[in-house]
Order: C-alpha cells, then sequence, then structure tokens
C-alpha cells in the first residue's frame, strides 16, 4: 500500500498546493483508489507516478468543489484514453446527480464504464482482500471518512517441514496453508497452524477530511498504520476552525492520540499559512507534534509506503 498526495491545500489552490486528492496505489492488484478528485486532480497524476489507468475506484467525501471538480475531467481523460477500465464511484448524496448533469451538458458517455455507489455510514466496499467503510463527520455539508483495512493474510508455508514430515505435495498443501488439520494414511493428524508462519495482520489507512474535531473520526482512526487528517487552521485560529468546521493541526494530533495511530500525516492547509508569511506550515507541525510527536506535513506528490508491523522511528518516503 502506497500514499500519493495528489493535492494538500484547503479551498484553493496555490503554486505549490493543489486541491484535494490522494491516492492509494496497490501494486499487488495494479490497481489505484483515489480518495477525492478536486480539479487539476488529472494534470497531477501526469506529474505523479502513477497511471490513470489504472484507477479502479474513486471515493468522495462530500461536494464541495475542490473535492470534486476535477471528477469529470478524469473520467473524460480515461474515457479518451481508451482504458476501458471500469471506474467504480463511492460518495455521499447528490454525487450522481452532479455527474448526470455534467455528463448532459456536456455531451459525454459514460456508457457502463461508471457505476456510482452512494454511501452510508457502515461498509461500502468489501473483496477477498480489503474492507472500506465510513462514517459521517461534521462538516457545513454531509461529509464522510473514510477507512481502509487490508485483510490478515495466513502465514508463510514451512514447505521444508512439510517433506520432513512425509507429507505428500498437492492438495493436502493447500489444506495445511489454509490452517486445517489434515490426516495422513498411517493415522497421524497433522496441524496445518504446526507448518505456517504467524498470520501478517492487514494494514489499516483512514483519511478523515473536512471536519471539525469529531468522535466519528476517532473512531475512523482506531489503531490505523496511518491516518491522513486534515489540518486547514493553525491552533491560534481555532475560532475559525469551529465557526467553519474544520480542523486545527492540534485537533488532527488529538484525533491521531485517542485513535491510537501510529503515523499521523496532516493535508488540506490553509493557503493563509504559506512559507514567510506570520504562521507557515512548519508552525502547525510544530502543534501537533506537541500532542503526538509522530506526525508529518503532507506536500504534493510525496508518497508514503504503508509498511507491516512498522517501528515508530522507521523512515519514510518522500518523492521528489
Amino acid at each position: 500500500m502506497e500514499i500519493t498526495f495528489l493535492g494538500t491545500s484547503s479551498g484553493v489552490p496555490t503554486r505549490s498546493r493543489n486541491v484535494s486528492s490522494v491516492a492509494l496505489r496497490l501494486p499487488q492488484r495494479a490497481e489505484v483508489w483515489l480518495f477525492d478528485c478536486g480539479e487539476g486532480t488529472q494534470h497531477q497524476l501526469l506529474r505523479s507516478d502513477l497511471k490513470s489507468s489504472q484507477i479502479r475506484r474513486i471515493f468522495i467525501t462530500h461536494m464541495h468543489g475542490d473535492h470534486i471538480f476535477g471528477l469529470m475531467g478524469l473520467i473524460a481523460s480515461c474515457g479518451l484514453a481508451g482504458t476501458g477500465q471500469p471506474i467504480d464511484l463511492y460518495g455521499p448524496a447528490g454525487l450522481e446527480d452532479y455527474l448526470k448533469a455534467c455528463a448532459k451538458y456536456s455531451y459525454m458517455n459514460f456508457s457502463s464504464r461508471i457505476s456510482v455507489h452512494l454511501i452510508q455510514p457502515g461498509r461500502v466496499y468489501e473483496d477477498e482482500n480489503f474492507t472500506v467503510s465510513c462514517l459521517k463527520l461534521t462538516h457545513r455539508v454531509p461529509a464522510y471518512g473514510y477507512r481502509v483495512e487490508e485483510k490478515d493474510r495466513p502465514g508463510r508455508f514451512n514447505v521444508e517441514k512439510a517433506i520432513a514430515l512425509g507429507i505428500p505435495s498437492g492438495p493436502l498443501y493447500g489444506k495445511l496453508k489454509q490452517g486445517q488439520t489434515i490426516t495422513l494414511e498411517d493415522g497421524r493428524k497433522i496441524r496445518g497452524t504446526d507448518l505456517c508462519d504467524p498470520p501478517e495482520t492487514g494494514r489499516k489507512f483512514a483519511y478523515c477530511t473536512d471536519t471539525v474535531f469529531c468522535d466519528a473520526a476517532v473512531e475512523l482512526a482506531q489503531d490505523a498504520d496511518v491516518l491522513i487528517h486534515e489540518a486547514t487552521f493553525a491552533h491560534q485560529d481555532a475560532q475559525l476552525a469551529f465557526d467553519r468546521l474544520h480542523s486545527t493541526s492540534t485537533m488532527a494530533a488529538q484525533v491521531a492520540l485517542l485513535g491510537g495511530v501510529k503515523q499521523l500525516i496532516m493535508t488540506h492547509l490553509s493557503p493563509r499559512y504559506a512559507p514567510g508569511n506570520a504562521i507557515d506550515p512548519r508552525n502547525l507541525l510544530e502543534e501537533a507534534r506537541a500532542i503526538f510527536p509522530n506526525t508529518r506535513l503532507a506536500k504534493d506528490f510525496m508518497t508514503y509506503e504503508v509498511p507491516r508491523n512498522r517501528t515508530q522511528d522507521e523512515p519514510w518516503q518522500v518523492a521528489s
């Protein structure tokens, strides 16, 4: 699981930060899942190492323009590229009407490439490897945070040990890999769990924006390997955050602390904190680290590999 930040500004783009979009790359299945799709996302994709032809799912948090205005352009470009890849879209009420209106007045034909799934709190997607769920956050319009959970994988099967026990290869190996108990022709019972390493714990990723501090964000963040949380305002501008139902850097850190996450990455920064101003992004980072030390600050095109069994001191990866 590799995360790439395609847009880390709030409201409007700046010279160094585009508006919201985060890509989750799943190399084991050659897929990319997008979370939000602000204006210019397809241009950001062209400047990244990601392939738009691999986009399989897009999860929209809410219907504000800085999170959806890039959606139609991206869909159109994918269609014109002739990839033929189906795309599943997930989002709140209004998403399907918005897409239909845009398609009608731009004479675009989605055909059967696009499937829209309107979300409610709970599970929104599941397959053999992943589960995606959402909860309603606290914002001026209906907004949802997402949680992606990778399912646990069986531990490595010890073939050498199986051979030493005289177990013939074939279907019996498959049963043992699944942890089943088998009976050999000589009457011996062999437990698959004795021949497999401990299961590999699946990774957990949470994405919360736009929202003021709320219990739903803490629930989504529980035990996550990485939490991406908005930090639109500095702590001294907390009243603005409450008025506009956005988060401060300290609110993001409190969610991470209460959720017991391993890594917090803050995004969705207000342009008012551009470098050179009285308060800049480094100040927001210092505020958050005072509460939750393992905090990073996102920037456009930064990548973060979500590792297994990661220690807090393990380095992260940043794209140039």
